[in-house]
């Protein structure tokens, strides 16, 4: 009975032992015809007999005792001794396998096919680099100190014993063959000037290692790729139907007779769970995964694709399923480098045993042609599954009297899977920080950290508002104050309706809000917007028409088309300040300027309808406001001009608490004497305020009068004696 191998140096020593035979075979025979005669003079320049006989010791000993010391008799003696070996070598490692033990090289073989020849080839190019004494028994083969690794030529004289095997074996070393299409050997350094029979060959480094037992990832990518665990399917939160389809599909097409195997090319919003899936799939042949994220690579587009074979090389040796992150990056770049793409997808096809990749967009029609490629779209978690990823992901972390804001944190923002694991994380990072010892969440971290996750990136288009206001300071008519709070009441209500009773179902566009405030300027839109983004929870981002707006066709649909595209899934409310510039009436075409500036205002409205948060549009002049907008528009609301009453109470509200109001301040008059909007208002009460700071005193009427006047002169305005009153002397005085 054959006894197993205990570990993989057992094994690696018998190869060795099975090499030598093959050295001291070829040494003999190469001393049988009186090779290095003509060369005894220049000894000092390779290594003598006497040296590699001495590393030999061993096996001559033995070989002269069975032969009795004849070349030709040694010869045979040692080949037959090769051969018997070998055969132990191949019982050995079926004994062993059948003790379900992995070895370096029986499993380096399998993962890349490697036939009989093509193993011992690469033992032979293993051997210098396991023990240096090899090095000089290659550099007495070929002749030359400096050939320490063995040539294509050596390597053949070894394994080969007539020309016709010879030919046959050169064919294990073309580009498209395992050894050097998956980078097993390369040509050693400072050898390419060599003919290609006399190139050095050497194992690669990362082999070199694996060879030893050493699987650590190959350090040309260590800094780029990372393992993730297989995950059970209780973790993943996706519809059952979907689950079930997937996984079906996964086991038929990873049969051992389906080839070449599948690439899974997953894409949808980015953290709806691609990468979660792939490792729930990794479950079902319980390996790792190993992603890569190609933005990274993508800084240096000339080494994609040496650095992706590299990659599925290590799927191999690990083994792990290997997964390309964010492919739809690679979409762009490919328009500069179209080889980008099937490069890399035929590197994928041909090399991955189980390969995934990423994408936030369908597949691109330059893969559709490939019938390995299986497309899954995963779909955007819906109200209820949002729930459950919650409640998953905080599995008990928040506090027993706030466990039932599940619901309100996702009717509230529209979150994929991986930005509520990130914010619930974040969360949990801000409550240790204030108080370390509590091991639980508050909602209101929750809050805050859902809403870092929801962001959009509109930094170079729009300004972040942070809201302050409250429904306590907005001074409006009882009919506008209703319309704005049915605005709000219609966005805290939008799931229910929309998804539990089925109104998503009727509408293909149009499901998110949209709104338009009327009203001179100053009359309140502006704070509107803030008052509804606070009390809703979300971002308000007020955009930078001066950005978006350009003069060269074409360029405005593509900053709002940025605009809406960032700010998709984001919840946050966007708000066009001003919006006159994009939403004047459509004219009659009468010249190419009148056709693109009709088709702006027709990609507004589109991007609106398609948009499933919050727009909210301002302007001073309904009369300028196209037809479609009024027609499509789900809320109009009316700022008028405040009137004395509503302007008292602007008056009233308008001070912080902490600022001094001397006793003399009449607000009555104010409210009752100055038309002015609660903008202009606003206005007055800071300067009166820093008028009152300069002269260290409580703000008085002599600082409202004058701020009033200051008021007005950036409004044109004369300042009349009717309207200042008793007060217009203190105008009289400054002068």
């Amino acid at each position: 009975m054959p006894q197993p191998y205990s570990n993989a140096h057992a094994h690696l020593l018998e190869e060795l032992r099975w090499l030598n035979r093959l050295l001291l075979a070829h040494v003999l025979r190469l001393r049988h015809v009186n090779f290095y005669d003509s060369v005894k003079d220049l000894r000092g320049f390779f290594a003598a007999d006497e040296e590699i006989d001495a590393i030999f010791a061993e096996e001559i000993l033995e070989n002269d005792k069975a032969s009795g010391g004849h070349d030709t008799e040694q010869i045979a003696q040692l080949q037959a001794q090769a051969q018997q070996i070998r055969a132990s070598i191949t019982a050995r490692l079926h004994a062993t396998i059948a003790q379900n033990v992995v070895l370096p090289l029986p499993h380096l073989a399998g993962c890349f096919q490697l036939k009989p020849f093509e193993q011992q080839a690469l033992l032979i190019c293993l051997a210098p680099q396991l023990d240096a004494r090899y090095d000089k028994i290659y550099a007495y083969l070929q002749n030359d100190l400096t050939k320490k690794f063995p040539s294509l030529d050596l390597i053949l004289s070894l394994l080969c014993d007539n020309a016709e095997v010879r030919l046959s074996g050169l064919n294990y070393f073309h580009p498209a063959a395992p050894l050097r299409r998956f980078d097993l050997l390369e040509t050693a350094e400072n050898d390419w000037g060599s003919s290609a029979a006399h190139r050095a060959l050497r194992i690669n480094t990362r082999i070199l290692h694996y060879a030893l037992g050493n699987n650590a990832v190959d350090e040309q990518l260590a800094h780029d790729v990372r393992f993730w665990r297989p995950l059970a399917w209780d973790r993943v939160v996706l519809p059952d139907s979907f689950q079930q389809r997937t996984h079906k599909l996964f086991q038929m097409s990873m049969s051992e007779a389906v080839q070449p195997r599948p690439v899974w090319y997953f894409y949808g919003r980015a953290g709806v769970g691609k990468k979660i899936l792939a490792r729930a799939l990794c479950s079902e042949k319980n390996v790792l995964l190993l992603s890569v994220d190609l933005r990274a690579w993508l800084a240096h587009p000339e080494t994609l694709h040496e650095r992706a074979r590299l990659l599925l090389r290590e799927g191999l040796l690990q083994p792990a399923a290997v997964y390309f992150e964010h492919l739809e990056k690679l979409e762009a770049a490919a328009e500069e480098n179209p080889l980008l793409w099937p490069r890399l997808m035929k590197e994928i096809i041909e090399l991955g045993w189980m390969t995934f990749v990423g994408s936030e967009n369908p597949m691109p029609p330059a893969l559709l042609d490939l019938p390995q490629i299986f497309p899954v779209e995963i779909p955007a978690p819906d109200h209820a599954t949002q729930q459950a990823l919650w409640k998953l992901h905080l599995d008990g972390a928040l506090a027993a009297e706030e466990t039932d804001m599940v619901e309100p944190l996702s009717a509230r923002f529209n979150l994929t899977g991986g930005q509520i694991a990130r914010a619930v994380h974040a969360a949990q990072q801000a409550g240790r920080v204030h108080e370390p010892e509590r091991g639980q969440v508050s909602f209101a971290e929750l809050i805050a950290s859902s809403r870092i996750q929801s962001q959009p990136k509109l930094s170079t288009l729009a300004r972040k508002v942070t809201p302050k206001r409250s429904w306590e300071e907005l001074v409006l008519p009882e009919e506008q104050m209703r319309q704005l709070r049915e605005l709000a009441n219609q966005v805290k209500h939008s799931r229910l309706v929309m998804e539990e009773w089925g109104f998503g179902d009727k509408l293909t566009l149009g499901r998110g809000l949209n709104a338009l405030f009327v009203g001179p300027s100053g009359t309140g839109k502006t704070m509107a917007a803030e008052v509804i983004a606070r009390d809703l929870g979300l971002d308000l981002y007020k955009i930078d028409l001066s950005a978006v707006v350009s003069k060269y066709i074409g360029e405005t649909e593509k900053n709002l088309n940025r605009v809406f595209t960032e700010a998709e899934h984001s919840n946050a409310i966007l708000f066009f300040d001003e919006a006159d510039a994009l939403l004047g009436k459509r004219s009659e075409v009468k010249d190419a300027h009148d056709r693109y500036a009709n088709i702006e205002i027709a990609y507004l409205l589109q991007k609106m309808e398609e948009y499933e948060g919050i727009t909210i549009l301002a302007t001073n002049l309904r009369k300028n406001i196209d037809e479609a907008f009024t027609r499509r528009i789900r809320f109009i609301v009316e700022f008028p001009f405040p009137e004395e009453s509503y302007r008292r109470r602007i008056w009233q509200t308008v001070w912080p608490r902490a600022t001094p109001l001397a006793t003399e301040v009449d607000l009555d008059f104010m409210a009752r004497q100055f038309k002015l909007t609660g903008g202009n208002i606003r206005n007055v009460a800071l300067a009166a305020a820093f008028f009152a700071a300069d002269n260290g005193k409580a703000v008085g009427m002599k600082h409202l009068i004058r701020a009033t006047k200051r008021e007005y002169q950036k409004m044109s305005k004369l300042c009349m004696k009717s309207e200042f009153g008793q007060y217009y002397e203190l105008l009289e005085r400054e002068q």
